[in-house]
């Protein structure tokens, strides 16, 4: 196999570019957003049941489960974790 088309990564093009901050903080959103629907999922929680839970708005979860929303607050965050028995645990790497 040649390696005639040789070069940099995806990330380095979209580092090159100043875009890799937003890609990476648009998929961390979709990635929380997948998890707390599926954890909804597997304990049979509607999205009433889980405001509820949350003690906020049906609105406010809404815009946690709505994978282009980045507006996401961590108390939001930590409430959701709280309500499915979960803790959010956040690292700088």
């Amino acid at each position: 196999m040649k390696k005639q088309y040789l070069g940099s990564n995806f990330d380095d093009f979209l580092a090159e570019e100043g875009l890799l901050g937003e890609a990476e903080s648009v998929a961390v959103k979709r990635v929380i957003a997948f998890q707390i629907y599926r954890l909804m999922q597997e304990q049979n929680l509607s999205k009433s049941a889980m405001a509820k839970r949350m003690k906020t708005s049906r609105a406010a979860l809404d815009r946690l489960l709505d994978p282009e929303n980045q507006s996401v607050t961590l108390q939001t965050l930590e409430k959701a974790a709280q309500a499915l028995g979960k803790r959010v645990q956040i690292a700088v790497v």
